[in-house]
């Protein structure tokens, strides 16, 4: 059988929206040309609560998917709680993006509701095509402070007679090792044929427990991370060879340029970028992103606000998408910020001393000097939960008038 995985379409991505939808858009037209089934491995959608006019927009794209004559159908799906709407092998699970609270529906669940894909989050679908059989066991993106008891309450298990697949969303510590929370290819369950993996926007090939594990990368940029410079697209597996291939569909370039300045004027940095820039036009006819890391330092007497990154950015809005870091391009004005926020102090008075003057000021400016600034911060410092913070302050800011 032949199955493809396509993974993190992000419908409704602030960012690049229209790229998102277009990418997301092309890889399903292609996959349900070119596979027996779909394996969607989570974050179909950018947002928990997508506005209404994404989920039309996933509508649209899904649409025609159920309108196809499928080589592969559903034979079976077992669930504890979710139901299924359709015999369509379009099989997905939800991704961290769309995880809601326990017991509220997410919108991976309202594209099931429709009858336009099976959600098997926690559950096991089984499709088959001409005799053979092929069970899917999905576990949807959870934190990782609870993805390893999810594990253990759900002990998912091979299927007797089918080629087994385990499908989930989440961190990998041997692919991201900077978390010692991120789950371990050791601790995934044992027996399954192939793993799939969403959430993880690289395109990755690796072993667990001695198969293979696969991870298709997103359909779209969201994040300017250098590991995505690569093109996307989505795989077809075939079950009879154990071999897949990667298909790529048209995304748009990015290209991450690193440059090093040494005591560099702003003129210098300025000129130093546009080279950059448009060397990269140069490379191809698209509207690129383009991302350029400035390291090192500027020259003494000047700032990152002389810099002029903005001007830049509107000079090229018309060519490219840019993004320019200048986080690790350090002055002598920026090692003094830098150590007073370090020690603490500035002009004498701690971080915590000083935010509360700035706040004052501005009380004083609004006429409210009358207020308690000491608990007006400490209603502000409070960040467990927004919403009531926000709450909180506005009545109390109410009864000073």
């Amino acid at each position: 059988m032949k199955l493809a995985i396509v993974s993190d379409l992000h419908i409704g991505c602030d960012r690049f929206a229209e790229d998102a939808l277009a990418q997301a858009k092309e890889a399903l037209e292609l996959a349900s040309a070119q596979a027996d089934a779909i394996l969607l491995a989570g974050d179909i959608f950018d947002k928990r609560f997508p506005k209404p006019d994404v989920i039309a927009d996933a509508i649209d794209l899904f649409r025609p998917l159920a309108d196809r004559q499928w080589p592969a159908k559903v034979e079976s799906f077992t669930s504890k709680s979710n139901k299924v709407y359709t015999k369509l092998p379009v099989i997905a699970i939800s991704g961290t993006h769309e995880r809601t609270a326990e017991g509220r529906d997410n919108p991976l669940g309202l594209l099931g509701l429709a009858g336009f894909l099976i959600d098997t989050s926690e559950a096991t679908t089984i499709i088959e095509k001409d005799g053979e059989r092929v069970a899917i066991f999905g576990l949807g993106g959870l934190s990782e402070d609870h993805v390893r008891e999810k594990m253990e309450e759900l002990d998912p298990k091979p299927v007797s007679g089918a080629f087994n697949i385990f499908m989930f969303h989440q961190s990998v510590y041997e692919i991201l090792p900077f978390n010692e929370g991120f789950i371990r290819y050791d601790e995934l369950p044992k027996g399954f044929d192939l793993y799939l993996c969403g959430h993880i926007h690289s395109r990755i090939e690796a072993s667990v427990h001695g198969r293979k594990l696969l991870i298709p990368g997103s359909t779209v940029l969201t994040q300017f991370k250098e590991a995505e410079q690569e093109k996307k697209g989505f795989m077809i597996f075939d079950t009879s060879t154990y071999t897949y291939n990667f298909k790529y569909i048209n995304s748009r370039r990015f290209v991450v340029k690193e440059l090093h300045f040494d005591g560099a004027t702003p003129t210098a940095v300025t000129e130093s970028c546009e080279a950059a820039i448009e060397q990269s036009l140069a490379d191809g006819k698209d509207k690129p992103i383009i991302k350029l890391n400035l390291k090192g330092s500027i020259g003494a007497g000047f700032s990152g606000a002389d810099l002029g990154l903005h001007a830049i950015a509107a000079k090229y809005s018309n060519k490219a998408v840019l993004n320019i870091d200048s986080s690790k391009l350090t002055s002598p004005e920026i090692d003094g910020s830098t150590e007073a926020i370090r020690d603490g102090k500035f002009g004498g008075m701690s971080v915590k001393e000083r935010g509360m003057s700035i706040l004052y000021e501005k009380l004083k400016e609004h006429k409210f000097e009358s207020a308690d600034t000491q608990k007006l911060f400490e209603m502000l410092s409070d960040t467990s939960n927004k919403e009531k913070v926000l709450k909180s302050v506005l009545e109390f800011l109410s009864a000073q008038q």
